[in-house]
């Protein structure tokens, strides 16, 4: 009896001491029936609409795939933190996602200058940084293994953009930015650009982040009158420039990086936005031909949304391939087991209508630009 009683407590005991490990090696964020993500964005402010849309376009996707079940039983939900588009506060938005809401992985951050503020932060904790909204190179280079971007980058941006002037004989090109870490970025792929094809920049002019201040910036650039400006901000400031510069009668052609904010650019420019360019890291949100377009465009009028944009589709897109991943990765996820699974997403195995591909060495997904030009009714033509 005594024997028989030890070997039930014994048992017992093993029994809960496996439950233990089990429960210690359970991941952050990870519980049987949900997978946590955590997004610093600006959801108020002059550069909020960025944050907004990609977010939308994001829990679209989560959504859809929530409402079939999840993923191996898991649905995948998001918690959102306000940082304005400001590093300090996106610094302070990475802590308390890392360590209060303990998030499985940090997913769509908006900018180079929050993002940037971030990576020491989710480094040091090893902690997934999935889709940011940013080409900058300070994310990319040097590798850095939680890192897995799904846009092209500033340089290749800026590259298709001078490569399209210079090729219709324009070659007289200034630059507009935004003076910290993402205009630089941006202003040194124009120069780069210039520099390969022989030319040198007219002129350069910056602009405050979150400013619309943009009045010395037009008096600097309208006295070398060049024949193109490649803008290099957000929307509120790229539109106040096109404005100002057109009522004092410059005529020359304004073009955009992807990160401006296709739409609220269209907005905020209304009568003065026609043949204002875009460079685009995404397929155009109208060419139903396209699988993920035709999948995204089904989902929006499922959800009853409103028109298809750039910067959801991004947010829609970047949510399919981290998805991939957690359905690569199995039921018994981890960080490192996400990782590993992305890192196995190729052009031969994975074809949605975007090129996506990932290896151990590389966590840049795609090197995709497009051009767009702003029509008349804040439409695009692609």
């Amino acid at each position: 009896m005594f024997s028989a009683s030890r070997t039930v407590l014994r048992t017992a005991g093993c029994l809960l001491l496996a439950l233990s490990a089990l429960a210690c090696r359970a991941e952050t964020g990870v519980t049987g029936n949900r997978i946590l993500l955590g997004q610093s964005a600006p959801f108020t402010g002059p550069a909020a609409q960025l944050g907004i849309d990609l977010h939308a376009g994001a829990k679209l996707y989560f959504d859809s795939i929530n409402h079939q079940g999840g993923i191996h039983g898991r649905k995948i939900e998001i918690v959102t933190a306000d940082d304005k588009y400001e590093p300090e506060l996106a610094a302070d938005n990475t802590r308390r996602l890392i360590q209060a809401d303990q998030v499985f992985a940090l997913f769509g951050y908006v900018g180079t200058p929050t993002s940037n503020a971030a990576l020491p932060i989710f480094t040091a904790a090893k902690v997934p940084f999935f889709a940011p909204f940013t080409g900058a190179r300070s994310l990319r280079e040097p590798f850095n293994r939680q890192i897995f971007h799904i846009r092209a980058g500033y340089i290749e941006e800026t590259e298709h953009l001078v490569d399209q002037l210079v090729r219709v004989g324009v070659r007289n090109i200034a630059a507009f930015y935004q003076n910290d870490a993402y205009g630089q970025a941006g202003l040194d792929g124009v120069q780069r650009a210039l520099t390969k094809r022989g030319l040198t920049l007219a002129d350069s002019a910056p602009v405050e982040r979150n400013s619309r201040n943009v009045g010395p910036a037009a008096q600097k650039l309208l006295a070398k009158r060049p024949d193109a400006i490649i803008q290099v901000s957000t929307y509120a400031a790229s539109a106040a420039l096109v404005r100002q510069m057109r009522a004092a009668g410059y005529t020359g052609q304004f073009h955009n990086v992807s990160f401006v904010g296709s739409q609220p650019l269209a907005s905020a420019l209304g009568a003065d936005g026609p043949g204002v360019g875009i460079s685009q890291v995404v397929p155009f949100p109208w060419k139903p031909s396209n699988p993920v377009v035709a999948e995204y465009t089904r989902e929006l009028k499922k959800a009853g949304k409103d028109e298809p944009n750039f910067s959801s589709l991004e947010g829609y897109i970047a949510a399919k391939v981290f998805a991939e991943g957690v359905r690569r990765a199995g039921p018994d996820l981890s960080r490192e087991k996400l990782i590993a699974a992305l890192e196995t997403i190729t052009l031969k195995n994975y074809d949605i209508g975007f090129p996506i591909e990932f290896s151990p060495t590389r966590h840049t997904g795609s090197a995709f630009v497009d051009m767009t030009v702003i029509t008349r009714n804040e439409k695009f033509l692609n």
